[in-house]
């Protein structure tokens, strides 16, 4: 009689959303990742199937962070049967910009509902959407109640406040005629603009490619050579604000254009 041979166990192999995140998150912090965030980047990778290459994560101050976007596709994954939003207009001001929202956010046609609220006013949203407080405390709103719904105890990025810096000059500008250096050749900002911006990205360790993208988004612009000297030299003082008083927060901003930059490879 043959004896049964004993295989040894197999061990259960990591979803592909998980080790995309692992890959992500070492390639965002630079090496090894630290056992309580991989632990947390597992949990939030398995139960929720949140992405780091879509956006549905950000790492901001040595924590993970869900994004709207990711708590929006939570919600059609589990097939969420409703939404409703309100505002508290006991608490609302508009003159000066300050509003309340109530969102009811419901998982099952027969759930009574999980309640979430979200305030905004001029003194905690970002200068990029100041004047648009009213739809930042919805998305707050929205988002405190989904976390509620399925059980997700990290908060949302845009629970918290900004984390960028003063507002660089909105002010509308001509383009300005480009320099020329010895060859001939155009600028585009000056070389002064450009030795800083490298600078900067020597100095902070920052992936050149992932500051290309957010300088384009920054502008307005679709490339980079369409943009004037002015808006160039107020994104370089921007991202050198934002590096020094925030490293975490401009990676954790860089770290949503991980997809595109693969993409375009």
């Amino acid at each position: 009689m043959k004896r049964c041979q004993k295989h040894p166990r197999r061990k259960p192999q990591k979803s592909n959303t998980l080790r995309e995140n692992l890959r992500l998150a070492r390639q965002l912090l630079g090496g090894t990742l630290p056992t309580r965030l991989a632990k947390s980047l597992e949990t939030l990778s398995k139960d929720f199937n949140f992405s780091l290459s879509t956006g549905e994560l950000q790492f901001i101050n040595s924590s993970w962070y869900v994004t709207h976007t990711g708590l929006l596709g939570l919600a059609r994954r589990k097939r969420c049967s409703g939404i409703h939003v309100e505002t508290v207009d006991s608490l609302c001001d508009s003159a000066a910009n300050r509003f309340v929202l109530k969102a009811t956010i419901f998982p099952s046609k027969s759930s009574a509902g999980f309640v979430g609220y979200g305030d905004a006013d001029p003194s905690n949203v970002s200068y990029l959407v100041q004047g648009a407080e009213m739809r930042v405390a919805e998305t707050r709103a929205v988002n405190r109640a989904l976390r509620k719904a399925y059980g997700i105890g990290i908060c949302s990025v845009e629970e918290i406040g900004s984390f960028a810096g003063q507002p660089a000059s909105h002010t509308k500008s001509k383009k300005l005629p480009q320099p020329t250096n010895g060859n001939g050749n155009g600028n585009h900002g000056g070389r002064t603009v450009r030795d800083r911006l490298c600078q900067l990205i020597r100095q902070h360790q920052l992936d050149a490619t992932l500051v290309k993208s957010y300088a384009t988004d920054f502008c307005g612009v679709q490339t980079l050579r369409e943009a004037t000297r002015e808006q160039v030299e107020n994104f370089v003082t921007h991202l050198g604000d934002w590096a020094d008083k925030n490293r975490d927060a401009l990676l954790c901003q860089l770290n949503s254009y991980l997809g595109a930059k693969e993409g375009a490879a």
